[in-house]
């Protein structure tokens, strides 16, 4: 495995990040506690969850299982630099979600609860809150990280001008501010390089692409369909939008020799600010699987042949829409 500095930050972390969102709906716990334990094994030490996560509202099932992994012992806590989120309802109260003071201490200490730890790791914000000030936000962040709650905070979903105010409000109070920034981020959907990766750029945020394999489409879909593999409606519907890029696609990557769910994530290992990408194994298989995409180092030729499958929005704003 390899690692990188997310972002500005002198925290090291794998270039995969283990996202745990499967975890309770879709994976046992039993299974997902043995998908983290081989993790571990594979040398991946960035796992990613969220407070919503397992889809019972208020329950937080997931942070739950990994809580209970990490209670298992063995180092499991220490040797992860845990990230979850806060920002979706955890009820059906006014103050039960988005990013009030008052929200950010409730929904920190439910997390730790659940997580059966006394400290965050990387303490994300799940989407932008419109109607909470920056300066409430950062005032909230900076108690917890006083409390030795969190460590580092991160932003999801944010806009390049959103990060350019928490960044330069987090200046003005002498606070680190954000460290990363969590942007949906593939081959598929490239919007964030208009502003979004340069503004990570330029502030020293690391870019941790959710969604990846883009629902799947970028995961060898045609293979999987020809060999008799059920897929959704919703799959069968994007893939009819996306056919020709998708064929493409897989005919390269059977050129290069290469899975085409690595090669997804291989791609966005070469991206400008990609500190590493959120993979959702459902089994051990699937992550085992993604290991390999560390180890591709696509060339220029493969890099340009992939933006002519999918052309991007052709570079960062303005450039990419004026002179």
């Amino acid at each position: 495995m390899e690692y990188a500095y997310l972002g500005r930050a002198g925290l090291s972390v794998s270039r995969l990040c283990l996202g745990t969102m499967n975890f309770g709906p879709e994976t046992s716990e039993e299974d997902s506690h043995a998908i983290m334990d081989r993790a571990h094994e594979l040398g991946i030490n960035f796992f990613d969850t969220a407070n919503v996560y397992g889809w019972k509202k208020g329950e937080g099932v997931t942070e739950q299982i990994v809580g209970r992994w990490f209670a298992k012992g063995g180092g499991r806590r220490e040797k992860t630099v845990i990230a979850t989120k806060l920002n979706g309802a955890m009820g059906d109260w006014p103050n039960e979600q988005h990013l009030s003071a008052l929200n950010i201490r409730r929904a920190c200490d439910a997390s730790l609860k659940r997580l059966q730890t006394d400290y965050i790791d990387l303490y994300q914000m799940h989407h932008v809150d419109r109607n909470t000030p920056v300066d409430e936000i950062w005032e909230a962040m900076e108690i917890l990280r006083q409390q030795g709650k969190i460590i580092y905070v991160g932003s999801s979903n944010f806009a390049a001008w959103h990060i350019a105010k928490a960044q330069e409000e987090a200046r003005r109070r002498h606070f680190t501010g954000l460290v990363s920034e969590q942007s949906h981020y593939n081959l598929l959907t490239r919007t964030v390089e208009l502003e979004v990766l340069p503004a990570c750029d330029d502030y020293g945020l690391g870019v941790i692409p959710w969604s990846p394999l883009a629902g799947g489409l970028l995961g060898g879909v045609l293979r999987k369909i020809d060999k008799g593999r059920s897929a959704s409606e919703r799959m069968l519907a994007e893939l009819e939008k996306h056919r020709d890029a998708v064929e493409q696609y897989e005919a390269f990557c059977d050129e290069l020799g290469e899975d085409p769910a690595n090669v997804a994530l291989a791609w966005l290992l070469a991206q400008t600010a990609v500190t590493g990408p959120i993979i959702g194994p459902r089994t051990i298989q699937q992550l085992e699987g993604s290991i390999r995409a560390v180890e591709i180092k696509l060339d220029e030729k493969a890099l340009t042949r992939l933006d002519e499958i999918f052309p991007g929005p052709g570079g960062p704003a303005p450039e990419a829409y004026a002179w």
